[in-house]
């Protein structure tokens, strides 16, 4: 049975969001241009405004979780 392939950019959005709770800067994408940069940018931002909103890691963990 085939496996099947995960969606490049959804990936690069959890990779994103996942940087972001470990407290890696942006700076660390590893990613130079193009659409997969702009979504691990923007699961960065997500994730870092889930911590100023109060968000622990395992309610970031979870709601990583339900996006995929």
């Amino acid at each position: 049975m085939k496996r099947q392939k995960r969606n490049q950019i959804e990936l690069a959005f959890n990779k994103g969001y996942m940087a972001a709770i470990k407290g890696r800067s942006r700076d660390l994408c590893p990613h130079q241009q193009g659409a997969a940069r702009q979504e691990w940018l923007s699961g960065w931002r997500e994730a870092r405004e889930d911590h100023w909103n109060g968000y622990n890691m395992a309610a970031c963990a979870q709601k990583l979780s339900n996006l995929a």
